[in-house]
């Protein structure tokens, strides 16, 4: 017969743990340990505190920066997590050098670090720069979209969000008469159900005076175009944003990175789906954040790569106000490229059967709208005419045209409106005749620039510069969504997850912490 050793687990075994001894030179635990404790200066944090003569000793901000920087490191990013983390994990007990700090001041702590991280942010990096880290002579800059704390059902316009909220009085209403009738006919029965129906009437009324708040707070948002986009009662400050996995409600979280050791300069995060309105906010950031660091014209003749989200008259504009040596490629520039010339027969065959319900339908285009000499408008299919908008309408490459748009009347009750507009929710027919380019246009040279053997391979620098930091970030620390809501509280997190990788890479790379680890 097999023999075993014996076990008892009511016997009482006293276990003697070194907090030092548990965070090893060469770890990225010690990294954190190191760097907060030895190299940062958190006196910022002390006007915070009014518990110099009376009140409880608060627990050190060292200690709570600790243990969130290394939670976010392990893919604990919710407080409870990381309080009970602090109770169970010899790591997180070392170092938080004992003490359990409870999920409400783990949770207070973060979200009321606006004023403190981007100091905190600025600090680390000059670490980063004293260990040899930052290389300076190339920047990428893109962005990640990231879920937030708020569901895309909860968002609309307004008159969508009014819809809601009095579909859900409907069933107030509703809930309570059969509340009602049930109480009559089930007199003296169990309170289950009853308890029941009075939580779901409590539950709709309370997502009914929400939304009913919201609209009385707040005003509709309006989007680049001057018309209103969708509204989230969760979280205003959010957006829809369409990526490689459907549409959700979160955040764009941007970051500009070095080339040298992919170290993150500068980090924010937009409520906004598009790129082409960070480039300048990103731009400006990493300068003031190099400047505190000490380099004189931070991004004056630097390499910066970003991709064709980012490609605007506006934004090459700003670059080369910056003296930026740009690489912004416009949608088209791999269409240009003869190494893609064959890339279409790779793509997947179109489904037979949508080709042949492809619709035949005809819409007017510009060739079908007449010119009138004498009264300068432009006469449509219908006969009405078309006012001038804008004489210097110019596109994103430079291209000048005059815009006509037809009055709100004529095309209301037009009998070929099915024929001009696509969009039957369209208002009013718009046109725009082309005329010619604007000479020597600021998108003319960065095509140039991008076009030639020296620019393609500078912009193909971008995806091994700033992708892997969201790989690191995303699939290694496991941020998949933000738990805070509010611009100002979900960039606290964003910047703190990229303090982790700045740290990480100190570890890893830092002249002094290679000794160390050695």
């Amino acid at each position: 017969m097999a023999r075993y050793k014996p076990y008892d687990y009511d016997q009482l075994m006293m276990v003697p743990v070194s907090l030092e001894d548990q965070l090893m030179p060469g770890t990225l635990e010690y990294a954190i340990h190191h760097v907060v404790e030895e190299r940062l200066d958190l006196s910022i944090f002390d006007d915070r505190y009014r518990n110099d003569e009376t009140g409880r000793r608060a627990i050190a901000p060292k200690v709570l920066i600790k243990i969130v920087l290394f939670g976010y490191s392990r893919g604990l990013i919710t407080s409870r997590s990381l309080g009970r983390a602090c109770g169970e994990n010899i790591t997180f007990m070392a170092l938080a050098c004992g003490q359990k700090p409870d999920h409400s001041t783990i949770a207070a702590f973060v979200s009321s670090m606006a004023k403190e991280i981007e100091p905190l942010f600025t600090k680390v990096l000059l670490i980063c720069e004293k260990e040899g880290l930052l290389g300076g002579t190339h920047f990428s800059l893109d962005g990640l979209k990231v879920s937030s704390n708020a569901s895309k059902e909860w968002s609309g316009t307004f008159a969508d969000l009014k819809k809601k909220q009095e579909a859900l009085e409907r069933k107030v209403k509703e809930a309570v008469c059969e509340h009602r009738a049930a109480d009559e006919r089930d007199e003296g029965k169990s309170d289950s159900d009853r308890l029941r129906r009075e939580k779901r009437i409590k539950r709709l009324k309370q997502k009914a005076d929400g939304i009913e708040k919201f609209l009385a707070e707040n005003e509709p948002k309006i989007g680049a175009g001057g018309k209103e986009i969708q509204s989230n009662v969760t979280d205003n400050e959010s957006a829809k944003l369409t990526s490689s996995h459907g549409v959700l409600q979160g955040y764009n979280a941007n970051a500009m990175v070095d080339e040298k050791h992919q170290i993150v300069v500068h980090a924010d995060v937009f409520g906004k789906g598009e790129d082409g309105t960070n480039m300048e906010p990103m731009l400006e950031g990493a300068k003031e954040k190099l400047e505190a660091i000490g380099w004189q014209e931070p991004l004056r003749n630097r390499q910066i790569s970003a991709d064709t989200g980012y490609y605007s008259v506006k934004n090459l504009e700003v670059c080369k106000e910056l003296g930026v040596d740009a690489y912004v490629p416009d949608p088209q520039f791999r269409k240009r490229d003869v190494r893609f010339a064959d890339a279409g027969r790779h793509r997947r065959s179109v489904d037979k059967r949508k080709e042949r319900y492809k619709s035949k339908k005809r819409w007017f285009t510009v060739e079908d709208f007449k010119l009138d000499d004498r009264s300068g408008k432009l006469i449509c299919p219908a006969g009405h005419g078309l006012y001038i908008r804008n004489r210097n309408f110019t596109t994103a490459d430079g291209y000048k045209a005059i815009a006509y748009q037809a009055p709100k009347t004529a095309c209301r009750d037009c009998q070929l409106r099915s024929k001009c507009l696509r969009n039957p929710g369209t208002v009013s027919r718009q046109v725009h005749v082309f005329y010619g380019k604007r000479p020597g246009s600021i998108t003319d040279e960065m095509k140039q620039k991008i076009d030639t053997p020296e620019g393609r391979r500078t912009y193909s620098k971008r995806l091994g510069i700033v992708e892997p930091v969201f790989g690191n970030i995303r699939a290694c620390k496991r941020m998949d969504k933000f738990t805070l809501r509010g611009r100002i509280k979900v960039n606290i997190q964003w910047m703190l997850y990229c303090l982790v990788h700045n740290i990480e890479k100190i570890i890893n790379f830092g002249k002094s912490y290679a000794r160390a680890a050695g």
